[in-house]
């Protein structure tokens, strides 16, 4: 019988929650790794049993976990994160120097064909890769040394490498989006990288047609669509219908075109969810009522989902990785939150229930289907 495992991470450890088809009666297992941050969870498309964590403290520093069992026992590799990747002095905008510096991985992303090969992204805006399962790691040193590069600031978060797809047509293609640089896209595997922000407008940047400095939060895009991409950033819900070459807003009738997470729906490729959050200083939804928005036209018209999800009194956010679907016929949607709990959607969004309440703040949410 067909199961689904949501992996999520959090900020005091990993849990693996797994149903059956139907998405009703939930098994959790964790926490993993517990007291420790971990930032995402994520696992291999080639061999469903391979999971990567990225897992990090303050006084130990970053970890990557792997599992080949699917999430029962954990191996530690490629711990040597703090030692790569220096690529030279930085610029502040006023023309001090300053090193790049490693912080921790934000985001994993394994190959869709291979479970050797997983890619990192982290802070400070690095992109890794590794061949061998995540023992050995290897910056692709392109992206932080484009010319641009002098000219990228920190979000709120930090200069955060989040996001990370991998073209599944166009094999050396790959997108990435940093906080606050904007979204760049390579068509040689990661060697080389232009920025793909025209289109976007970002208050806080005095040039109308600034090539990089756009905080974007998150992109999204369907596989059997791959030229077209979902952007949600520092104000505005975006699309681009030409890989990245131009950007227009699609924000429409939603209370805040604030928020994090993006994503789409895994049949219908103009379905779109996102959670709005009331603006930059104010990290709770509006109105106190916690509700999913879809647009079923690609973009501009968006619809409230609020059937099983606190209506008063919610003030919690949804971050940029802990939103994601299922590819069931009846199509999942998940989503955690930070005051610990974990939703799930087995109608397309449009009933809720909690799978789990009061983990610690949710930071990731993957799904896995399991034959």
């Amino acid at each position: 019988m067909t199961a689904v495992r949501v992996l999520v991470g959090t900020r005091k450890g990993a849990f693996v929650l797994t149903a059956d088809g139907t998405r009703k009666d939930w098994t959790v297992d964790g926490p993993h790794f517990g007291g420790w941050e971990v930032f995402h969870v994520n696992a291999s498309a080639a061999d469903p049993d391979r999971l990567y964590a990225s897992q990090s403290g303050g006084w130990f520093g970053q970890l990557i976990q792997r599992s080949d069992d699917g999430g029962r026992t954990w191996e530690p590799v490629g711990n040597d994160f703090a030692y790569r990747g220096a690529v030279g002095e930085h610029l502040w905008y006023d023309g001090t120097p300053r090193p790049w510096e490693f912080k921790r991985i934000w985001h994993l992303e394994p190959s869709r064909d291979d479970p050797d090969t997983v890619y990192a992204g982290g802070e400070d805006a690095a992109l890794y890769r590794s061949t061998d399962g995540g023992r050995e790691w290897h910056e692709l040193t392109g992206l932080r040394n484009h010319e641009s590069g002098p000219r990228w600031q920190p979000g709120a978060g930090g200069m955060c490498l989040h996001t990370i797809i991998l073209d599944p047509v166009h094999r050396d293609r790959i997108y990435v989006a940093i906080s606050a640089a904007g979204a760049f896209r390579s068509d040689d595997a990661g060697q080389t990288w232009r920025p793909i922000n025209r289109g976007l407008v970002s208050g806080q940047i005095p040039d109308p047609d600034a090539e990089v400095g756009h905080c974007v939060h998150r992109l999204a895009m369907h596989p059997t669509r791959p030229d077209v991409l979902f952007m949600q950033k520092h104000w505005d819900v975006m699309r681009t219908d030409d890989s990245g070459e131009s950007w227009r807003e699609i924000s429409g009738d939603l209370p805040s075109d604030f928020g994090f997470p993006i994503a789409v729906h895994a049949h219908e490729p103009d379905t779109v969810y996102v959670v709005p959050i009331t603006s930059d200083s104010e990290h709770y939804v509006p109105d106190g009522k916690l509700r999913v928005y879809r647009s079923r036209s690609g973009g501009d018209e968006w619809q409230p989902l609020t059937q099983g999800l606190p209506q008063e009194h919610c003030y919690v956010n949804v971050l940029r990785d802990a939103m994601a679907v299922d590819t069931l016929d009846s199509c999942g949607v998940y989503f955690g939150t930070t005051g610990g709990q974990v939703y799930c959607s087995a109608d397309n969004g449009d009933s809720w229930a909690p799978i789990v309440r009061d983990l610690p703040a949710v930071l990731s949410v993957e799904v896995q289907v399991l034959p």
